[in-house]
């Protein structure tokens, strides 16, 4: 009897200190925290990361591990570590009501406050702070030296006069003018962190530190008070303290590049006069033999395609080796007629049925295609000119940093206007010898993706069509097709779009090359790159258990996997949703080692360069993302918490459903419970849905102003349960998918009594609005609808444009998401069927639809169809438009306001509170901006 007291105490407690708890509103979203910028340092011995609110000022932290010594300083955010381990530097960002202030008050932006960079002394914790700081640097091979160029010259000032404003990270005085000071650069200085030494160089645009920090380059825009100091390009060298001139004149220089032990270097430059209607530019070179750098290849260099000439825009780098310099080279630009005058000539797109691309899509990538260019390559031991690409052959991927004798060349030219049905581009592949400059077809253009080998001996691909991986080995000559063992397929397996189903993907390549690591949905298998043969080398674990596994690369300076090595995989078990971490001992047969597997979803793992320890973020719906470093997974070291403050509200539960539909699919979804559920009593429920999301578990909801989606946590906190199933399609009838699913996993949900099956709300957006708008035509059992960027009419809206790309719409019916699999012209029935529009007048749920005027993706004419129907009809209905807004929300005061609205909605036909003013009456134009419609109606 005592223990059935205290059982019954116990519990009385638990649930009043639940009841107690408040549910969330919207207030709280600024205050909700994230994990940001996670690093740790060389040795493993210091962690840096940001502790970020949604709103407000992040909290910068490092930790030193394995001890209580720490370091924390506000506003703190993009920091690096030495790589010595004995500095950190970070930037301190102004105050978020500082620039909140600034920008109410339309501040230009040379006047917003500005960012401070803070160094700190990692033995002593020692602090310096340099005010309005642009960029910082250290070298990437040692860890003494730090570059930093401030945003103003602080010497370029009048006479000092009395503070206007005085803060942390500013300092500015009364007719303080900064313009000048622009115009001529600002002050780079070189810091030798050991001693604390300093090196100042005057009207500093730009600057790069070679890899060891024994050299840096900058260039110079010269300074009026001081005519020794002329413009140009500069190298000083760092250890006898001498600068040298490269380079003379006024003009744009860019793309400083080292090469890998600072013995050559290169940058871009165009002298031309500052009115020049065509600037031309050309490529310097400097090998510290000469007094200065030379002109190593202009528009007159032998080889250089013509009208063509050195690019801006094109990255400037060294092989490994030294021997190449790679540089990109374009067209010499059509210089602009002065003579035009703008009202007197014609404003007009003009499409032609033979242009590669759409004009809406040429117009989207215009500023992109203004800076297209093309790899060439200089022997620096023979001095010769090679153009390695051009129109026809843009993508050019080097092997070995540059040093290997093949490079591979990618395009989709002459097959690019069947991107307007197709979606994804066809590409032929050329292997590019280095040294003869001959270019061979290796494979016909087709739907592959191209992985070069890390020393160029091999190319391989999987081409969608036949599902098969090839590899080309490039000294041989020889074209090998791997053997897939019976009943595995190297394709998605899952595959329900009217298209050649994706590989699955490419790990790596083993050291000797010989082998590459490709992905089925489950293991890692390793074909031999020249007899095609293969084994499975996680032993089929990950099949038998119903765990996807994939290779996780913890060094990106890795290009191969090693016989000898132990390598990370992470895993999703496909069933229960857990994650989790194997290891796989390369050089055993044995199967892949459990590190750890739970209810939790981790971040990719961060290792130290040079030790064994591991941070990763750790997190689950009910968890809050935590922060830990460890060797194992096993033994951890907690470093960070957030949102303490969680604790003080109604959260929820996460759990995983299974159902049958009506034609005897399995499907799985997920149900979120408030935290004070009682199964005594009934809930509302909304079902928000997209394609599959289960996979997405034990991840952390964070309540957050949406951009569109259901701000689940808040509605799970409000007394919601929320209801998130996965669907699967049937080509030709994505509407009748829809049904089979959700329907279907509602029902089962309804034969709980906790679910009231009267108060059902639906939530969807872009392929979630159009199944919202579908099934409101075929069913009555949802209360309440809400659809955001809906495609109700298929015939209209294949013609159109995604405006963000300007793309043609008719691959996604076609090919992709909206999985008709034909034309128009072909089933329009099946384009009939799938269009919600025609089936208006059955709709008895009430809705509401977001349809944005600057939507990129789906043409907001399908929301306005949507609302004109129903309103003709007289059924309720209401419309809201973002101004100048996207697919999704971007701006936070919009995802504020629609969270507003979203919560008022379907409270009012699942809780029965009285609507709002928006809904019963509506905002007139003449109170737009006035009044928002929020207040309450009486009920």
């Amino acid at each position: 009897m005592r223990k059935i007291l205290l059982l019954i105490s116990f519990l009385f407690t638990t649930f009043y200190v639940s009841a107690q708890k408040k549910p969330l509103d919207h207030s709280v979203y600024d205050i909700w925290q994230s994990i940001a910028n996670e690093k740790i340092s060389n040795k493993g011995n210091f962690v840096g990361y940001s502790i970020t609110p949604q709103a407000g000022d992040a909290e910068f932290h490092i930790k030193k591990l394995k001890s209580n010594q720490g370091f924390q300083y506000p506003r703190g955010e993009d920091f690096k570590f030495s790589i010595d381990e004995k500095f950190a530097a970070f930037t301190i960002k102004s105050t978020y009501q500082e620039t909140r202030q600034a920008k109410i008050k339309k501040k230009k932006s040379d006047d917003l406050p500005k960012d401070s960079l803070g160094i700190l002394n990692l033995k002593t914790l020692e602090l310096i702070k340099i005010p309005r700081i642009k960029s910082y640097a250290f070298p990437e091979k040692v860890g003494n030296v730090l570059a930093y160029l401030v945003d103003k010259d602080p010497t370029d000032t009048v006479k000092k006069k009395k503070p206007v404003s005085k803060t942390d990270n500013d300092f500015f005085f009364a007719d303080e003018t900064p313009a000048a000071a622009a115009k001529e650069g600002t002050n780079l200085t070189l810091k030798n962190l050991e001693n604390g030494t300093e090196t100042i160089f005057k009207g500093v645009t730009d600057y790069q530190l070679s890899k060891y920090g024994n050299f840096i380059m900058y260039v110079c825009t010269g300074i009026k008070k001081d005519s020794s100091l002329k413009a140009g390009v500069y190298l000083y060298d760092i250890q006898k303290q001498k600068s040298k001139l490269l380079t003379s004149g006024k003009g744009i220089y860019k793309n400083l590049s080292f090469d890998e032990k600072a013995t050559q270097l290169a940058f871009t430059g165009n002298k031309s006069p500052e009115k020049a209607l065509t600037k031309i530019h050309q490529l310097y070179y400097y090998n510290f033999k000469t007094d200065s750098a030379t002109i190593i290849a202009n528009e007159n260099t032998i080889g250089m395609p013509s009208k063509s000439s050195v690019s801006e825009n094109g990255k400037v780098f060294f092989s490994k080796n030294a021997g190449r310099l790679f540089f990109g080279t374009a067209p010499i630009p059509t210089p602009k007629d002065t003579t035009i005058v703008d009202f007197e000539v014609a404003k007009l797109d003009i499409w032609n049925y033979k242009d590669d691309y759409l004009q809406p899509m040429q117009l989207a990538n215009l500023s992109k295609t203004l800076k297209k260019n093309y790899m060439a390559m200089i022997d620096l031991k023979s001095n010769s000119f090679m153009q390695l690409g051009s129109e026809e052959l843009e993508n050019i991927d080097l092997a070995d940093e540059g040093n290997a004798n093949y490079a591979l060349g990618t395009s989709d030219f002459g097959n690019r206007i069947s991107i307007q049905w197709e979606g994804g581009s066809k590409n032929a592949a050329y292997i590019i010898n280095l040294e003869s400059g001959e270019k061979k077809l290796i494979n016909e253009a087709s739907k592959a993706n191209y992985q070069l080998s890390p020393k160029g001996k091999n190319v391989i691909w999987f081409d969608d069509k036949s599902q098969i991986w090839y590899d080309y080995n490039i000294v041989s000559d020889k074209k090998t097709q791997f053997i897939a063992p019976a009943n595995i397929k190297f394709g998605d397996e899952e595959n329900d779009v009217p298209d050649d189903p994706n590989s699955y993907g490419f790990a790596a390549f083993t050291e000797d090359e010989n082998e590459a690591l490709i992905y089925d949905r489950y293991d890692i298998w390793a074909f031999n790159t020249q007899t095609g043969t293969v084994k499975n080398i996680t032993n089929g674990y990950g099949r038998k258990n119903n765990i996807t596994l994939k290779y996780v690369r913890l060094d990106a300076e890795q290009k191969f996997i090693s016989a000898k090595e132990t390598i990370l995989l992470s895993a999703l078990n496909n069933r229960t949703k857990q994650n989790g971490f194997f290891e796989k001992d390369m050089a055993k047969t044995s199967d892949p080692k459990l590190l750890v597997m739970g209810n939790y979803s981790f971040s990719r793992p961060i290792k130290a360069k040079e030790a064994n320890v591991l941070i990763y973020e750790k997190d689950n719906y009910e968890t809050s993302p935590t922060l830990f470093a460890s060797a194992d997974f096993k033994k951890e070291e907690k470093l960070a918490t957030t949102n303490p403050q969680q604790s003080d509200f109604n959260w929820g539960t996460a759990e995983l459903v299974h159902w049958t539909t009506p034609k005897g699919y399995q499907s799985d979804g997920v149900l979120y419970k408030p935290e004070n559920f009682d199964p005594t009593k009934k809930y509302p429920m909304i079902v928000y849905f997209y394609e599959k999301v289960t996979d997405n578990l034990y991840n952390y909801q964070a309540p957050a102003p949406t951009p569109s989606r259901l701000n689940i946590s808040y509605f799970v906190s409000n007394g919601y349960l929320v209801f998130t199933p996965d669907i699967s399609y049937e080509t030709g009838h994505p509407g009748k998918s829809a049904e089979e699913f959700i329907n279907s996993g509602v029902e089962m949900l309804k034969k709980n009594n906790w679910v009231d099956e009267t108060k059902i709300g639906i939530q969807g957006q872009s392929w979630g609005g159009y199944q919202v708008a579908h099934l409101i035509t075929v069913t009555n059992m949802y209360t309440a609808a809400w659809a955001g960027a809906p495609v109700v009419n298929m015939f209209s809206a294949y013609g159109g444009i995604r405006w963000t790309s300007g793309l043609n719409r008719q691959f996604q019916y076609e090919k992709t998401q909206s999985r008709i699999g034909a034309t128009i012209w072909e089933r329009p029935d099946l384009y009939i069927e799938n269009s919600p529009l025609f089936k208006m007048p059955s709709v008895q749920t009430p809705v509401a639809i977001m349809a944005n005027d600057a939507d990129g993706s789906v043409p907001w004419y399908q929301g306005i169809e949507m609302f004109t129907a129903l309103r003709r009809l007289n059924k309720p209905v209401w419309l809201l438009v973002y101004n100048g807004e996207d697919h999704n929300l971007v701006q936070r005061q919009n995802r504020k306001d629609i969270s507003i609205r979203e919560q008022q909605f379907f409270d009012h036909y699942l809780k029965g509170a009285p609507a709002p003013e928006w809904m019963e009456k509506g905002v007139p134009a003449t109170e737009k901006g006035k009044d928002w419609g929020f207040k309450l109606m009486d009920k």
